[in-house]
């Protein structure tokens, strides 16, 4: 089944999520479905890697020590309604936030695959790949 997900959702306004999905789809194994709150929903086999509402919240559901090391880091925001669960949810505002969320999927991507929480997250703890982790000369003007 192909499932769009739409590049803009309002006049003017490219919803950059769109690009985390293109990117997620093509890993090996990954299915995408429309997801029951509107949005995309990306799973490998059974198990949901996360899904991204129309807009560009992503939502992904990771361990509770994962979510607890995510949100410490500055790398992601405890779910706005499950809050002390694993849920983590990221906003995807602008392409400069598209390298984030994408390695937030290929994180619990990586995860459902067999590797465990702490060897998938140590590699990329420290480096930049929050906007807020990047200095001024990092950003195009």
């Amino acid at each position: 089944m192909s499932v769009h997900v739409a590049q803009e959702h309002r006049v003017g306004t490219i919803d950059h999520g769109a690009k985390v999905a293109e990117i997620v789809r093509s890993w090996s194994g990954v299915q995408v479905v429309p997801h029951r709150f509107g949005g995309v929903e990306f799973r490998l086999g059974l198990r949901e890697i996360g899904h991204i509402h129309v807009g560009g919240v992503a939502d992904l559901l990771v361990s509770v020590r994962m979510r607890r090391d995510l949100v410490a880091a500055g790398r992601a925001q405890s779910h706005h309604a499950l809050p002390h669960s694993g849920w983590i949810s990221f906003r995807i505002r602008s392409e400069h936030d598209v390298p984030a969320a994408t390695e937030l999927f290929r994180l619990n991507y990586q995860r459902l695959r067999g590797g465990s929480a702490r060897t998938v997250l140590k590699p990329v703890v420290g480096q930049p790949t929050l906007l807020a982790d990047r200095v001024a000369d990092d950003l195009p003007a």
